[in-house]
């Protein structure tokens, strides 16, 4: 029951969208003071409030349809009602109150806001508030990093303590035949670390660096020691020191390395004989140090695998198969039905020819097939020709094998020559002669090989690097670190743990920075550069948690887990300035779009010259080629794929690997995957694109009306004005572009654009079912209830995209039919006024009919004709396709 001393108003305020173009200076649309006394204890019938005004002057009018009513918060728990719009605490904390909107007056687009924040119940809604996805700017402290070394001032500067240990002499033998197997072992606070054991070796060489970062150091001393290796009793201890950390140099690039010095090896305990001297060099450095890359670091476990890397994508080409003719083929007792070709590059990559027409009784295709290709060229191309028997039966008719290294290469569209190859039977080499076959080769280096999408494509030159462009500048990254990353997996002490690591791919060159273990704030604080050769491109950076940081069984298969990523257009950066941001690390579950923390990010593009990146946006973006001999767009995704999976299957063989879940997960091989939240996302970009042109005529309906009589006069006068004097027409239109852009500049961007939740409709889901269907698999695996749902579903989006085209159409085909003849009153009519027309415009001043014309459609109100116009309803009655439709 509510509070029966409830005193006070509820206050909603109505309000217009800013950007919804309907010239209105206030966004204010009037308000409805709704007294909490008189608000019932359950839902009722819609009550219509007037819109009250601000002020006497006010133009406001209309009513507010709404719903309110009384409900404890025990029984809002876990409901969905979808009338549920606003959900406002007033003065008793177990009680609120439930404002369901109806509808309002006016034709403008409204929304109700209420003054208080809600905080209760919202039904399919996300559970990270909105402001927690917007990019926040940060102040990171660059300026220590600037004053050593250029190539690291867009990152903080982390101080590491260096250690390493050379060599060793004159050690102690413990075998029976006076050798040892001896490593050293440093020793700072909890951090302990050891070198690689040399075996039967009394004057062992290591030559290796330690790294360990000066938030792990506890204590102002460093142990190091070195022992002999037991596989069956214990270590031995050969001899160490101690080393005052206070005492320790620092080193800043570009200083010379520091020279190692010999330490005399002592005992702990003073018994027992120790000898032997140890070669040491330590000092206190940054990240920046040359000795860093190839270090044991304390933050990464000290394992090669978790180091940072830089890796190359492979040199994509582009095969161009040109299937001919074949000659001499032996069909088993029969006459060739359907001859085809098969034609296999790698263990992906499989396509075939059409049914063959038949010239001089050989088949004859002269078809092309393309290929993607990666060098080295180790690959072999197989090219089997078949016959269909029977449906589901084929004859092979021959083969061959063709390397791919005896291709020849071309960068422009000059001719290869053709060549005709034997073909022998299937797995056998040197068999019987089986006919031949005539094929045209070449791999073609003047494309660009797509491997990611032309959406947030990151690099467009051609494979023939003599087609190459000069550099237009440097891009450099900054990876500072990541905050309040989510638990990606437990730990055997059941613990939220997460290994992260970062990812960024520009053009070829991916990097990967060094895996921080148990942190849910890694700081890397690794920077990173790549040449620029397009500004209009785009840098993807992404965050994983490492699966592979504790041993598995042999017959156990971990992918790395994607976190999040970022991309950013080089476009939307100014030149050689430091944009310093967090970016929220945003995915879609199939709960909503989720927040898993934020990534902290520098990046600055840097141009030599500013008129070679402006001439750069009057080129085209990608090669010639693309233009001259272009590819089917079809073929361009089927080709786009294909390189994907070989990007991935080579990167995933270096050492250490860049596996290919995060390959794929950069790449987005699943892009063309179906999902409902991106058709809407779609449609709402396509009517956003719209709304515009909506603007312009409602705001010229307005001026029609005259709602602003004021702007309607300044509209004749300036009607008039171009009417009289026309060459000032293009002008004006080019000088009011020009002043809405100047103005619009105090409005730009401050931080690079970034993933919108909104946009992408990933912050109100209307079903959740819809968010399952995006991430289940091919083929589906729900029930028989639910797949019916769903197609039902997709069916009634379907329906409504279908009428809209359908639409879209029949305007289109109203406007042919004028002159087709096909409504033979319509279009007599038309063309008879046509005709009077072009009398009347050629005996009549241009200015005179443009005056006439202007004052008649800006006439006011009251001289106009609630009906429809007469070339409305002349437009209406045409003809369309659509009752030809069956």
């Amino acid at each position: 029951m509510p509070d029966m001393g409830m005193q006070g108003d509820l206050e909603i305020n109505v309000q217009n969208e800013r950007n919804s173009g309907t010239g209105r200076r206030s966004s204010f649309l009037g308000r409805v003071l709704v007294p909490l006394s008189t608000v019932p204890n359950k839902p009722e019938a819609t009550r219509w409030y007037p819109l009250q005004k601000r002020g006497l002057f006010s133009h406001i009018k209309g009513d507010l349809g709404l719903k309110i009513w009384w409900q404890s918060d025990q029984n809002s728990k876990g409901k969905g009602d979808k009338d549920i719009r606003e959900s406002v605490g007033v003065g008793n904390p177990n009680m609120e109150v439930i404002v369901g909107g109806g509808g309002g007056g006016g034709k403008t687009k409204k929304e109700v806001k209420a003054d208080m924040v809600p905080e209760g119940p919202r039904p399919n809604l996300i559970t990270v508030p909105e402001a927690d996805f917007t990019v926040k700017e940060t102040n990171p402290d660059l300026g220590k990093a600037v004053d050593y070394k250029q190539h690291y001032d867009l990152v903080e500067e982390m101080s590491y303590l260096f250690i390493r240990i050379v060599r060793a002499r004159n050690l102690m033998g413990k075998d029976n035949n006076g050798l040892s197997d001896p490593y050293a072992r440093v020793s700072v606070g909890p951090v302990k670390a050891e070198t690689k054991i040399i075996r039967h070796n009394l004057d062992p060489e290591w030559n290796q660096v330690f790294a360990i970062g000066r938030d792990k150091i506890q204590g102002g001393a460093c142990e190091i020691s070195v022992w002999d290796a037991d596989k069956i009793t214990k270590d031995d201890f050969l001899g160490g020191f101690m080393i005052d950390l206070h005492e320790v140099p620092a080193r800043k690039p570009p200083e010379s390395p520091l020279a190692p010095s010999w330490y005399r090896l002592e005992s702990k305990t003073g018994k027992g004989r120790v000898r032997g001297d140890l070669m040491v060099a330590i000092w206190w450095g940054t990240q920046a140090d040359e000795a860093f890359p190839d270090a044991w670091h304390s933050d990464a476990g000290g394992q090669a695998q978790f180091r940072s890397k830089v890796y190359l994508s492979p040199k994509l080409w582009y095969l161009r198969v040109n299937v001919i003719e074949a000659q001499d083929l032996l069909a088993s007792d029969r006459v060739m039905a359907e001859p085809y070709v098969r034609v296999h590059v790698g263990p992906y990559q499989q396509q075939r020819t059409m049914r063959a027409a038949t010239r001089g009784g050989s088949p004859f295709w002269n078809e092309d097939l393309m290929f993607v290709a990666a060098e080295p060229f180790d690959d072999m191309m197989h090219l089997i020709v078949e016959d269909r028997i029977a449906p589901g039966k084929d004859e092979i008719l021959g083969a061959c094998r063709i390397p791919l290294m005896s291709i020849e290469r071309r960068i422009d569209g000059r001719p290869v020559p053709s060549r005709w190859y034997v073909l022998e039977r299937e797995g056998a080499r040197g068999g019987p002669f089986l006919g031949r076959i005539h094929l045209r080769l070449c791999f073609d280096g003047g494309y660009h090989v797509m491997d990611e999408s032309s959406n947030y494509i990151s690099d467009t030159r051609p494979t023939a690097r003599q087609l190459w462009r000069p550099s237009l500048g440097v891009l450099e990254l900054g990876i500072h670190g990541a905050n309040n990353l989510l638990p990606m997996k437990t730990t055997k002490d059941n613990r939220g743990s997460t290994d992260a690591y970062c990812v960024a791919k520009y053009g070829p060159k991916w990097v990967r920075t060094r895996t921080i273990f148990e942190s849910f704030n890694p700081r890397w604080n690794e920077q990173y550069t790549w040449e620029v050769y397009d500004p209009c491109t785009v840098i993807t950076v992404g965050v994983y948690d490492n699966r592979h940081t504790f041993p598995v069984g042999p017959t156990q298969v971990l992918k790395d887990l994607p976190i999040g990523k970022v991309r950013i257009r080089l476009s939307t950066l100014e030149s050689d300035r430091v944009y310093t941001n967090a970016y929220p690390l945003l995915v879609v579950t199939p709960q909503g779009v989720k927040k898993m923390g934020e990534l902290e990010l520098a990046v600055r593009f840097s141009s030599a010259a500013a008129v070679n990146v402006m001439s750069a946006y009057l080129q085209p973006q990608l090669p010639r080629m693309h233009f001259f001999y272009p590819i089917d767009p079809r073929q361009q995704e089927t080709l786009r794929v294909a390189a994907m999976n070989i990007v991935a299957l080579r990167l995933m063989r270096s050492e250490p690997p860049l596996r290919q879940e995060v390959v794929q997960f950069m790449l987005d091989t699943e892009a063309e995957r179906w999902s409902m939240r991106r058709s809407k996302a779609n449609y709402y970009r396509i009517m956003g694109v719209l709304s515009g042109v909506l603007a312009i005529m409602n705001w010229f309906t307005d001026i029609c009306m005259w709602k602003s009589p004021v702007t309607t006069v300044l509209v004749h006068i300036l009607f008039l004005i171009l009417v009289w004097y026309p060459e000032l027409l293009l002008p004006t239109v080019f000088l009011y572009m020009f002043l809405i852009g100047a103005w619009n500049y105090r409005f730009r961007s401050r931080t690079p654009p970034f993933m919108d939740a909104k946009l992408s409709q990933g912050e109100y889901i209307g079903h959740l079912d819809e968010l399952e269907e995006e991430f289940n698999v091919v083929p589906a695996s729900r029930a028989q209830e639910i797949l019916k749902f769903r197609y039902e579903r997709l069916r009634g989006v379907a329906g409504r995209i279908q009428n809209a085209l359908g639409d879209l159409a029949s305007i289109g085909e109203k406007l042919q039919s004028l002159l087709s003849w096909r409504d033979p009153r319509a279009t007599a009519i038309f063309i008879t006024f046509c005709l009077v027309a072009a009398i009347v415009l050629y005996v009549t001043p241009f200015q005179v009919v443009a005056v006439l014309l202007g004052v008649y459609i800006l006439r006011h109100p009251r001289f106009r004709d609630p009906l429809p116009s007469v070339p409305l309803n002349f437009f209406k009655r045409l003809p369309s396709q659509a009752d030809r439709i069956l």
